[in-house]
């Protein structure tokens, strides 16, 4: 539901995650997208925030999709994106090789999570 969500709230920090993550600083980021250097500062600070337009731009920028951007579940969306790119390149037989794989890493990060 939508009134469950703050919105507000959960932007700055989500855009600093998405942002960081990309491995590019908030002046970077801002002068890319034809803004003022501050720009991606005082959205991250709460201080501004984008219209839909420059809310697009970011999401264009980071690889992500608007809802990409607000599922907080997944803290690295390009690259999971990035990775499904990659497979379907594959045949049944290679990615039936990799899934016991991925499988296998899913039940170690569990581990270390619970930990």
């Amino acid at each position: 539901m939508l009134e469950d969500h703050q919105f507000d709230k959960e932007f700055a920090p989500r855009l600093a995650q998405l942002r960081t993550n990309k491995g590019v600083s908030a002046r970077e980021m801002s002068l890319a997208l034809g803004q003022n250097p501050a720009y991606i500062n005082n959205i991250e600070t709460g201080k501004a925030f984008p219209s839909m337009m420059c809310f697009f731009y970011i999401c264009e920028y980071l690889e992500v999709t608007p809802a990409e951007f607000f599922d907080t579940s997944n803290p690295n969306p390009d690259q999971i994106n990035r990775l499904v790119e990659y497979a379907k390149r594959l045949n049944r037989g290679q990615l039936e090789m990799i899934e016991p794989l991925l499988n296998e890493f899913t039940k170690i990060t569990g581990k270390k999570k619970k930990s």
